[in-house]
């Protein structure tokens, strides 16, 4: 039987390489818009790849960490120790 966080871990695992894949889906994108708006040289395709790539890991990712904790347990945790320390108060 799987655990509630080791089953959180790979959705986590999977929703992350599926980010990826799209992350690399934007960049493409957005070279082939380039391309056919303006002339690319090698800095603006360096540019526009890490930029659209970590930009989208980045915002994406921080949503998955979210619903990873969430799901793992970690924020019930949290709200049970505070829960107890204002009740101690």
């Amino acid at each position: 039987m799987i655990s509630k966080q080791q089953q959180a871990v790979a959705d986590f695992k999977r929703i992350m390489k599926w980010i990826a894949f799209i992350a690399v889906l934007m960049v493409a994108g957005a070279l082939t818009y380039l391309h056919f708006t303006s002339s690319l040289d090698v800095n603006t395709v360096i540019a526009t790849t890490l930029g659209v790539f970590f930009s989208v890991l980045l915002g994406c990712g921080l949503f998955a960490a979210a619903f990873f904790s969430d799901k793992s347990g970690y924020d019930q945790n949290v709200t049970d120790v505070t829960r107890s320390e204002r009740d101690r108060s």
